[in-house]
């Protein structure tokens, strides 16, 4: 538990205490940001791998289990997760890596439900993770890539508002965070002709496969299927 508890804190380190905060614009400052960015990568595929091997090797303690309705739910909450992660990487988005010559156009598609749909995909799959396992290691590792999500959101949005104030607040006027919450508000409107059926079709597709092949790929079933 040990290993798997530094490999979870490096983890947060690298995407909040650095790229979340001023450290990165010195770091940066001081090497360049190409040279920047490909410490990052180094330093996140270095934290990943020992977080999967540390999570696998990990002694554990259930904590509890979660009742077979209970299971449904989670199963059914990774189908929207799916949903946003093929949205978010079929269309530019100004709070993507890479996308912010996209932050000065007008919000459309999966923008105008959330302006952070890939985070919101890994925190919906992080949590269903989480509460399904119920144990003291998925409560790390899963909880590790949670807090990176959800943390990383507005992390993201300080940093679009300070590179290009007028930009960033035309977006945040119409868009949120919270999914749907600017149409609530009624600073958007749904269009699910700009999503179009790509996202929704590939993103059951995937849920679907996953769901049938997880118990074969991963050695656990997600539900029991005939009680």
């Amino acid at each position: 538990m040990a290993w798997l508890l530094f490999a979870a804190l490096l983890w947060i380190f690298v995407h909040v205490g650095i790229s979340g905060t001023g450290l990165r614009g010195v770091i940066a400052a001081r090497i360049g940001e190409g040279a920047y960015r490909g410490v990052f990568s180094g330093l996140s595929f270095l934290s990943i791998a020992l977080l999967v091997r540390a999570w696998g090797a990990a002694e554990t303690t259930p904590l509890w289990t979660a009742p077979g309705w209970l299971r449904w739910v989670l199963v059914l909450l990774m189908l929207p997760a799916f949903i946003l992660f093929v949205a978010a990487v079929t269309r530019p988005n100004p709070t993507a890596i890479g996308g912010e010559r996209e932050l000065g156009t007008e919000p459309r598609g999966i923008q105008r439900v959330t302006r952070h749909p890939m985070l919101w995909s890994f925190a919906l799959w992080a949590f269903v993770h989480l509460v399904g396992n119920g144990d003291s290691a998925a409560i790390v590792f899963f909880g590790a890539f949670l807090v990176t999500a959800l943390a990383g959101m507005p992390s993201i949005d300080a940093k679009l508002a300070a590179r290009a104030p007028g930009a960033w607040a035309r977006l945040a006027a119409t868009t949120s965070i919270l999914p749907f919450g600017a149409i609530a508000a009624g600073r958007n409107r749904l269009v699910p002709g700009e999503i179009g059926w790509i996202p929704p079709v590939a993103g059951l597709v995937a849920w679907a496969a996953l769901l049938h092949f997880h118990r074969g790929l991963f050695g656990v079933a997600p539900v029991l299927m005939g009680g």
